[in-house]
């Protein structure tokens, strides 16, 4: 098969590429065209990583890591926000979100850091798959209102439900 999965981080990406990454988003969150890219311009830096799955030259999936820091009880930790995954819909169901979760967690893994990400109930059984771990609402605060979520990390040792770790999310968006 011809698929590739890239990652780039955003300043390596060109006008051609983010249009097609904008593209893929609304096909699952329609905010119009000039919102998601709006939203890419404000919200994505420099270093973010982006990795896109392709079949041939046509963009089929993607996925964000942004570099973010949080506080963990009072020390100030880098890690990644995962904050995008979209498979195009004619490729669901095939397998292809295991690929791309697992290359995910590779680079995750490689970065030393670990990975956060905010989910619907209905897709924890998709992230425990791919051993992503509930972190109990009592261990995070975050200072974004994100209400009937779940919050899940991943590649972060010492997350026993005995710890004492408070981890505090900011600036989400």
């Amino acid at each position: 098969m011809n698929y590739t999965i890239l990652s780039k981080k955003t300043y390596q990406l060109s006008t051609k590429e983010i249009n097609k990454i904008c593209v893929l988003k609304n096909t699952h969150w329609k905010h119009g065209m000039k919102s998601q890219i709006d939203w890419f311009k404000k919200n994505t830096k420099k270093n973010d990583i982006h990795n896109i799955f392709y079949f041939k030259s046509q963009i089929i999936g993607y996925t964000l890591l942004r570099n973010k820091i949080c506080k963990i009880n009072t020390i100030s930790k880098k890690y990644l926000l995962f904050d995008t995954l979209i498979l195009k819909k004619s490729f669901r169901e095939k397998n292809m979100s295991s690929l791309l979760m697992n290359f995910n967690n590779q680079l995750i893994k490689l970065s030393n850091k670990f990975s956060f990400l905010i989910c619907d109930y209905k897709m924890i059984n998709f992230y425990k798959k791919f051993n992503w771990k509930i972190l109990e609402k009592k261990k995070f605060v975050m200072l974004t209102n994100v209400s009937n979520k779940k919050g899940m990390i991943f590649n972060q040792k010492n997350l026993t439900k005995k710890n004492n770790l408070k981890y505090k999310f900011f600036n989400l968006k």
